[in-house]
């Protein structure tokens, strides 16, 4: 497995990295031109109910982030990032989100285990 970072969609990353959109809902105000994703895998991003029920409150993170790995377990949408991280040296998980702490993508890159840079 590559190294695995977080960063938000709205800025641009370094050259040669696959950038994967984890989002559910596309990023407000951002063409796919400029949001440069290689793969949208809306289905790995938290449930509708889950996301609303976070709304990005920071104290709810730490339960946010154990109900969201419940719903990670048996995901087809978890085994598709996997094999698409497994293809690549390096992975950005982007996200749409302002809070670069307390997001689904921070989850993710844990639950991986990746190599973090």
């Amino acid at each position: 497995m590559g190294i695995v970072s977080v960063r938000r969609v709205y800025e641009s990353s370094p050259a040669g990295t696959f950038r994967i959109l984890v989002d559910r809902v596309w990023p407000r105000g951002l063409s796919k031109e400029k949001a440069g994703v290689d793969l949208w895998l809306k289905e790995v991003g938290p449930s509708t109910e889950l996301r609303k029920w976070f709304g990005h409150e920071a104290e709810r993170f730490e339960e946010f982030a154990r109900r969201y790995r419940d719903e990670l377990e048996d995901s087809e949408a978890f085994q598709q990032l996997k094999d698409a991280i497994a293809a690549h040296d390096r992975v950005e998980l982007v996200y749409s989100a302002h809070d670069e702490e307390h997001n689904q993508a921070v989850v993710l890159q844990r639950a991986l285990g990746a190599p973090q840079r």
